[in-house]
């Protein structure tokens, strides 16, 4: 029997027709057609809610960017030795993202160098989970114990990750590529155990360490798997952290060397790493120093740095053994080449005495600019000014003022008694509300009355007042010298500001050149001088000036005289005494 069905789509108001066995049509009730449109309807909203919930797990899943803040040094010429700090903010795709943990073992045959993967595992792990949860590829890579971890999933997985044809040929051991890098900042020809009596070497370790936590999905290799892997999942960036800077690192198949070479995009987790670095060798300073240098070395020459504050939030770890305080200099200036002499005298006489430094520059495309400041700042101990009429972002000025405000010391130099009292373009930025200036900071803040200088050539006279012979600041240094600075006119101080050395050319009025004041309710010591001419930095004297005033500035209401002190200026931190060494 012959029968023409009667079509799905009801809302087109067709005919259905029938043919019977006598050959006769009939056309449906108008009630059909009514309950025809209503079950299509409803057979419409049936599909869409089903494609709503296939495709809804893979929106929900949808990652978002991670973003990173990448810290780099930059030549400030091709081919010079002066290096300025850069950042980017990196936005990188989870799912084409790894992170390496690197020789994070259970036990090295260093003590110290064991005690100091012990402190740093949990932050370490916490930022490795955080990363898994975000979608990033995680793997492990304790090497030499993957023994340990035979036919688990994790290893496996790297195990069975198809070959696949590289950038380069893989090493086994990538060493210094004198082509790119010059020799390593620190000396660690001797195996870099930093403990006394130096520990025997071995190969103690047996696997990670389980404070880091293993998942699934996870990945455990000590290659070239590793490479393989991650082209066989798109991977294109790697986070790095785990041990030794100055070693595995860098030199593993895993290691930093090797990734860029490959081209991956490579950022080093520079607070959750350590180096084997003996102090009493080269460059003979504090061992997180001398991890410091590796990371300079690191960001200048390899890769940029991170910190897990990125994914973690919060403040950048800090080994608890790790008393240094902390220095941060901003410069921003083009007159006096401080850009030169400060981060030269940071080097031979900060570094030596336990401090850690950490050097800003202005951006040179954009003044004003100073990349990295407000995350270097609230770490900081004391901030040392050297700058010349800039207008700085809304933000960053602000994070000034709460370092002041928290009682935190402050050290300024020469042209800093008008840092935030810009003219110009740059004022023009200010008024526009691009730019935030502080023009009463040299009052208010320093204690001073900036009121200009006095001609080049007169040589200024520099002699201590009846406070300054006594005072700590200036112990130990020689009652006169001379300075071929122009002479400031600063005077007179404000009521409280207690004078130290003045100044004097011929036939004019002595002038203060140094003093000190504390500033705000918590008492935040300043110290100011307006010597920083380019030749004052060649002056002993003058750099046992600078090196004192940051001991008294950081030593709080009680002076310590001898070192440098971990200060806590409302931090509640335990003032720590570290060998001065020589002035």
């Amino acid at each position: 029997m012959d029968r023409r069905l009667p079509t799905a789509d009801f809302t087109d108001g067709l005919t259905a027709d029938i043919a019977d066995g006598r050959g006769s049509e009939f056309r449906l009730h108008p009630w059909f057609m009514v309950a025809g449109r209503l079950l299509r309807a409803w057979h419409l909203a049936l599909w869409m809610v089903g494609l709503c919930l296939w495709t809804w797990p893979a929106l929900a899943a949808e990652p978002e960017s991670l973003l990173l803040h990448a810290r780099s040094r930059v030549a400030a010429a091709p081919g010079g030795t002066e290096y300025r700090v850069s950042e980017q903010v990196l936005r990188w795709d989870p799912a084409r993202t790894a992170v390496i943990i690197c020789d994070m073992w259970d036990r090295h045959w260093c003590q110290g160098a064991t005690a100091r993967v012990a402190a740093m595992a949990p932050q370490a792990n916490a930022f490795v989970r955080a990363a898994r949860n975000r979608g990033v590829l995680v793997i492990h890579c304790p090497s030499d114990t993957l023994k340990t971890y035979a036919d688990t999933p994790q290893r496996l997985l790297a195990q069975l990750a198809p070959q696949t044809e590289l950038r380069v040929p893989v090493q086994g051991w990538s060493g210094r590529d004198p082509e790119r890098e010059p020799p390593l900042p620190i000396d660690d020809s001797d195996g870099g155990c930093d403990d006394t009596p130096t520990c025997a070497q071995g190969s103690p370790w047996t696997r990670q360490i389980d404070t880091i936590e293993i998942h699934d999905g996870d990945a455990i290799s000590d290659s070239a798997e590793v490479l393989h892997l991650m082209a066989q999942r798109g991977i294109e960036n790697v986070m790095i952290l785990g041990v030794h800077l100055n070693m595995c690192v860098l030199g593993r198949p895993f290691g930093i060397r090797q990734l860029v070479r490959q081209g991956k995009n490579v950022v080093l987790v520079r607070d959750l790493t350590d180096t084997m670095y003996n102090s009493r060798r080269r460059p003979e300073v504090n061992h997180f120093t001398g991890t410091d240098l590796m990371i300079e070395h690191v960001e200048k020459y390899w890769c940029p740095s991170i910190t897990s504050t990125d994914l973690l939030g919060g403040p950048p770890f800090r080994f608890p053994a790790d008393t240094r305080p902390r220095v941060l200099i901003l410069i921003g200036e083009d007159e006096y080449l401080t850009w030169e002499t400060l981060p030269r005298f940071a080097a031979q006489h900060l570094l030596p005495r336990g401090y850690a430094v950490d050097i800003v520059h202005e951006r040179s495309d954009d003044y004003g600019v100073f990349p990295t400041l407000e995350r270097a700042l609230p770490e900081a101990d004391l901030l040392w000014l050297s700058l010349r009429r800039r207008g700085l972002p809304v933000a960053q000025l602000q994070a000034i003022r709460q370092h002041l405000e928290g009682g935190r010391p402050l050290l300024a130099i020469r042209t800093s008694s008008h840092a935030f009292a810009p003219r110009g373009a740059m004022a023009d930025a200010v008024r526009d509300g691009r730019r935030a200036a502080w023009t009463d900071f040299d009052p208010v803040v320093l204690g001073g009355n900036y009121q200009g200088h006095h001609g080049s050539g007169p040589v200024t006279a520099i002699f201590r007042t009846p406070v300054g012979i006594s005072h700590p600041i200036l112990e130990g240094i020689e009652p006169e010298w001379l300075s071929v600075a122009s002479l400031y006119k600063t005077g007179p101080l404000v009521a409280d500001a207690v004078a130290l050395l003045l100044g004097t050319i011929p036939g004019q009025p002595s002038e203060p050149l140094a003093w000190i004041r504390s500033y705000g309710p918590r008492q935040a010591r300043v110290f100011y001088t307006s010597l920083g001419h380019v030749e004052d930095f060649a002056e002993p004297r003058f750099q046992r000036l600078l090196s004192q005033a940051i001991r008294w500035a950081l030593a709080g209401p009680d002076t310590t005289q001898g070192s440098a002190a971990r200060p806590t200026h409302g931090r509640n931190r335990q003032t720590t005494r570290v060998d001065s060494g020589p002035h």
